[in-house]
């Protein structure tokens, strides 16, 4: 029998990875009707699907009966027995088993960098806030508002658009707290926003040989000490070297400091940066930071093609579940494009496996054969994922 395009997916899944992580949390996840195999298949398939809820998952798998066997299932897919599934089974597995295909998507993509007079990996820290409903998951709840939410935490390969590291937190977190768990590389440049300007996670980085990029705020009391030649036509206005002079600032980093004032021809707006190089070009700095953007595409790009505005489950574990195994099939697919040499971009991929999921046909000739979907965003156009 010929297999389904999803079983063809399915099969990039490096078991012995699942099987590991799984063995490893069998004493703490007790007895379940469903499989952690067949559990990540009914919630990918949700994903791929764009399944509304437990029950049109419960349907699907009713009408595609025929050919779960194929997919390894062995058990009814039911709402209760997933539902039961996505609260009780630690999200842990699925984190871990997400960081295992991280790795093995890293294989595949290329981590030069992006800029010609760089040879540097770069890397963009970023968070992504997800909304939730405060009356049914109040475990979210951020201090006394009454919203609720959950932050996805994103270190992301600018060059590869891979993220090296992901991490969940509920909506209350502090973005720079993530610092303390990135593992800096060292020679790379991590480019953060204001919401990272911490200056004892910022020396950490520079003991650590590895580059910031920054953005300067206002109230950072800086003394210059010399100035560094520039190009005006790029847009630098100014490329000085000092050291902080505030008392927080002083106390929390020693260090000299570079300063860098560019003028954004584009948005008309004056942009400064501190960062701990002093060795690459002042307009060099400036583009760095103005690839960071790559981030916040990213995250509006998962949050249009991945079912993660929409929980099936209200625990933190179900909701962390479904974010895992959403991130999961996404870097499935990431993979299958480079392995099988799919030409299309990623969310065309996934509009086609939409409607082709359990037809038995080749992935790379439905993919490669299909007319692109009529109607195209144009955020899409901007992100030029794993071309």
């Amino acid at each position: 029998m010929q297999k389904t395009i999803f079983r063809q997916l399915l099969d990039l899944v490096p078991l012995r990875s699942l099987r590991t992580i799984r063995e490893e949390h069998d004493k703490i996840t007790g007895q379940q009707k469903l499989s952690t195999w067949e559990q990540f298949v009914s919630m990918s398939f949700a994903q791929l699907t764009n399944c509304s809820g437990l029950r049109e998952i419960e349907s699907g798998f009713e009408s595609i009966s025929h050919k779960s066997y194929q997919l390894g299932i062995r058990t009814k897919i039911s709402k209760s027995s997933l539902s039961r599934a996505n609260n009780t089974r630690p999200s842990i597995i699925f984190q871990k088993f997400a960081y295992s295909l991280i790795e093995k998507a890293k294989e595949y993509y290329q981590q030069d960098s992006f800029l010609e007079d760089l040879n540097a990996i770069v890397y963009a820290l970023d968070s992504t806030y997800i909304s939730l409903c405060l009356s049914l998951c109040n475990w979210g709840q951020i201090g006394k508002q009454n919203v609720a939410g959950i932050k996805l935490h994103t270190l992301l390969n600018i060059s590869s658009s891979i993220p090296s590291f992901i991490s969940l937190t509920k909506g209350a977190a502090p973005d720079n707290s993530m610092m303390d768990f990135v593992t800096v590389e060292p020679g790379a440049f991590y480019v953060m926003d204001k919401a990272y300007v911490d200056f004892k996670r910022l020396n950490k980085i520079d003991e650590q040989k590895g580059f910031f990029v920054v953005r300067f705020k206002k109230n950072i009391k800086f003394k210059r000490a010399t100035s560094n030649p520039f190009d005006q036509k790029s847009g630098v206005m100014a490329d000085q070297v000092g050291h902080l002079v505030g008392i927080v600032g002083k106390k929390d980093y020693c260090n000299k400091i570079r300063k860098v004032i560019f003028h954004d021809n584009e948005r008309n707006k004056i942009l400064v940066f501190m960062t701990n190089n002093f060795s690459v070009e002042s307009q060099t700095i400036a583009a760095l930071y103005k690839n960071r953007w790559k981030i916040e595409i990213f995250f509006r790009w998962i949050k249009q093609n991945l079912r993660i505005k929409k929980f099936y489950g209200t625990s933190l574990n179900a909701v962390e579940t479904q974010i895992w195994i959403a991130i999961s099939t996404y870097l499935l697919v990431a993979i299958a494009k480079k392995r099988l040499q799919l030409e299309r971009p990623i969310h065309q991929i996934l509009h086609i496996l939409s409607f082709s999921i359990i037809e038995t046909i080749e992935l790379f000739h439905i993919v490669n054969s299909a007319p692109p979907p009529e109607k195209e965003l144009s955020q899409f156009k901007q992100l030029n994922l794993f071309n």
